[in-house]
């Protein structure tokens, strides 16, 4: 590649170098490299002026939990008088949460006010907490969450806004109690709830709660008027997304007249279903076998202006692979390639590949692979997954082989179990020889990878 960049003289400008790092987001050694070399490149323009690849990068790497990388980058940032935004620590901070990683974040929370300019730390905590707080709850860690809020409430202003996000993080790790406990303390601190406040609640009542036996629809559904009742009381009136959180219950409890009925009341009291609202039902006529009613739902969700996504066309492929019926798939697969509205999505090629791999049908799902590959959305770790299993169950070690080295050589860290079906499926075809040349390969892969990068601290790729 740099010779190839040097011999055609091609200037590497920012908007060049972003577009090759979001293309790049699946392969964190690349992109690192890549990256590495546009700053050095002679004829690049200057990257100083923006921080956006470097931000690009940091996400990128922290996806693969190279955190001291993240860091080395920040600091180089702040070596090279590259501005750092907050958009460069919560990209940081919310990485190290999703892996678990909590005390950390806020400790980078912390301490980021350093190198944001003009902010001293009150200011930060101020403008930024909130974000903070939303990103532990998102991830369940709510505890955590309540611990730190409770720690720093005196340098805060509080909020109805502070307070549903902890409203939220209790629904979902389904403490009702708790949350109806902290929407106590906002009343009794004379902060007034929004809609956003019981919509919230709702949807922890609704979506959190188990179904089964069917008594416990009823006793949700009961719950969940009470809160509408409640809402009417205050003076807040349901909105869209109030009717779309008691649609997707009665989606999970496949009662697909009682969600065309809701469906029917939303549009009586004039307000328009969204495309969560029409997901849920189609999700719901899907899962029933009523693929013809969602479809003509689709059609009307379409003539009413609202545009589907990838989610909307899952509900028809979920009911497809549960079928086994490959032609309608394949049909409707083709059919949003041709259409403008909406293009398949990382789930739609996954979910297509693991029916067309459980199947046996590999040709099928080696051309899936292949339009993934030229749409740019993939592959990701659960694509080479699935094809790797799956190539392994039908024996076909070389090529099982051949994707398992390129997912190492992309960035991506094997499961323990790809490994080891790998490992016992060459084992006992009596492919010893195989086994050892791929070891061999991933030892030289791990060696390079190594001294390539030997000015960062990289972490080995283990799980």
């Amino acid at each position: 590649m740099e010779s190839s960049l040097q011999l055609h003289g091609i200037s590497l400008a920012p908007f060049l170098v972003n577009q090759t790092l979001l293309r790049l987001k699946h392969s964190s050694k690349v992109a690192l490299s890549f990256f590495h070399y546009s700053l050095s490149h002679p004829n690049s323009s200057s990257l100083g002026d923006t921080c956006t690849a470097f931000n690009l990068l940091i996400d990128i790497l922290c996806k693969v939990r190279q955190f001291d990388v993240a860091w080395q980058l920040i600091i180089q940032m702040d070596q090279k008088s590259i501005k750092t935004t907050f958009t460069t620590f919560y990209l940081l901070i919310r990485r190290l949460i999703s892996a678990g990683f909590t005390r950390q974040a806020i400790r980078t929370f912390s301490e980021m006010h350093i190198f944001l300019d003009q902010q001293g730390e009150d200011e930060v905590w101020k403008s930024y907490f909130c974000y903070l707080l939303d990103t532990l709850c998102k991830y369940g860690y709510v505890k955590v969450a309540t611990e730190v809020f409770n720690k720093e409430k005196w340098r805060l202003e509080l909020n109805c806004k502070l307070y549903t996000i902890l409203i939220y993080g209790w629904c979902k790790v389904k403490n009702i109690e708790m949350a109806r406990r902290f929407l106590g303390e906002m009343l009794d601190k004379g902060i007034d709830p929004n809609v956003v406040t019981y919509n919230v609640l709702l949807n922890g009542i609704c979506r959190r709660a188990s179904l089964h036996p069917d008594g416990r629809f009823e006793k949700v559904i009961r719950e969940a008027e009470k809160v509408f009742e409640e809402m009417t009381e205050r003076g807040v009136e349901p909105d869209v997304t109030s009717y779309s959180i008691l649609l997707h219950v009665c989606s999970r409890a496949h009662k697909p007249e009682l969600s065309l009925e809701k469906l029917r009341i939303m549009r009586r009291k004039g307000i328009c279903p969204n495309i969560v609202t029409y997901t849920s039902v189609i999700k719901c006529l899907c899962s029933s076998g009523r693929l013809e009613d969602a479809e003509l739902l689709l059609e009307q969700m379409v003539s009413n202006g609202v545009t589907p996504t990838s989610a909307t066309y899952n509900c028809f492929f979920k009911e497809f692979k549960g079928r086994k019926d490959v032609d309608g798939a394949l049909r409707l697969y083709r059919k949003m390639k041709q259409g403008s509205l909406c293009s398949p999505s990382m789930s739609t090629f996954n979910i297509l590949l693991g029916m067309l791999l459980k199947l046996g049908r590999i040709g099928l799902a080696r051309d899936i692979w292949d339009d993934m590959k030229d749409s740019g959305a993939g592959p990701d770790l659960d694509s080479y997954t699935l094809l790797i299993h799956g190539l392994c169950e039908k024996q076909n070690w070389k090529t099982a082989c051949e994707f398992f080295m390129e997912m190492i050589e992309k960035g991506f860290l094997p499961q323990k179990v790809t490994f080891e079906t790998l490992y016992r499926g060459l084992i006992q075809s009596n492919m010893l020889r195989t086994w050892r040349r791929l070891k061999k390969r991933l030892d030289e892969e791990s060696i390079a990878f190594g001294s390539e990068f030997e000015n960062y601290h990289l972490k080995p790729y283990k799980r």
